[in-house]
């Protein structure tokens, strides 16, 4: 939890209170789509040069503990 606690952000008066690395408008579902489309850590970061290792795994996390909280029904 530190981890998301140190680089994840919610705002309502950035990205329209979507979670975002801290400091930046990246949203966190920015970094997820780009790792399910297949994409390694070295090409997000050289997309997004504001990032680090630890705000992709920050990203990551913050996914994972929503998953905890919810369930979506799939066909």
């Amino acid at each position: 939890m530190d981890l998301i606690d140190e680089r994840i952000s919610v705002n309502p008066d950035v990205c329209h209170g979507k979670a975002c690395i801290k400091g930046t408008r990246i949203m966190v579902s920015v970094i997820l789509d780009n790792l399910a489309a297949g994409k390694s850590y070295e090409e997000i970061l050289q997309n997004y040069p504001s990032l680090s290792k630890d705000d992709i795994r920050a990203a990551v996390a913050y996914a994972a503990l929503l998953t905890k909280e919810r369930t979506i029904t799939l066909p």
